[in-house]
């Protein structure tokens, strides 16, 4: 299959993870200001595109930092509003951005792979359909995610070692966000 068969239309939910998909990663680390945020190459064009094909664009993170009290709740609402902004500002949008602030150790139903952001969404949005939606991300977590939502998933890695992890939870496979959009 390919991504074109699905026939995507306003109908669709797009779920994308943040870190390493829409900003560059902190290695070692977490995002805790504006100034620490930084656009990836192509993410404008990118949301500009799925705005314009996608019914609901969402945001699903896991933030950690928060339950290691790294940052608080509204330092990481600041981030977020900051960052919905700029993209609307640029011809895109996010409807709305979720995140679990719990400790992976916590095993809560909110963070990914877990599916409670998703719920969250669908509740907040009914018009969602896990099996009209796509969830985008840079980690095994979330092709889980996603694969656990009932979703079609898309691995934004170059890396063919991550391909190859994740093969059984991955249906596309693209280098980035810019790639994946411009293959819709």
């Amino acid at each position: 299959m390919i991504l074109a068969d699905l026939q995507i239309d306003h109908t669709w939910t797009l779920f994308l993870d943040r870190d390493g998909v829409i900003n560059k990663r902190m290695i070692g680390d977490y995002i805790r200001t504006w100034e620490q945020f930084e656009f990836l190459p192509g993410v404008m064009d990118a949301m500009r595109i799925f705005s314009a094909r996608f019914g609901r664009v969402v945001v699903v993170s896991n933030q950690q930092g928060i339950g290691k009290g790294l940052m608080t709740d509204q330092e990481l609402g600041d981030i977020h509003g900051r960052m919905t902004e700029t993209i609307l500002n640029s011809g895109g949008r996010i409807d709305k951005v979720y995140y679990s602030p719990h400790l992976e150790e916590e095993g809560s139903f909110l963070r990914k792979p877990n599916v409670g952001m998703a719920l969250r969404a669908q509740k907040d949005f009914p018009a969602i359909r896990m099996n009209k939606s796509l969830m985008a991300g840079d980690s095994l977590s979330d092709m889980i995610f996603g694969r656990r939502c009932k979703m079609k998933t898309v691995l934004l890695s170059a890396s063919k070692e991550d391909i190859n992890k994740g093969y059984p939870y991955i249906d596309f496979a693209f280098p980035d966000l810019v790639s994946f959009a411009n293959n819709l």
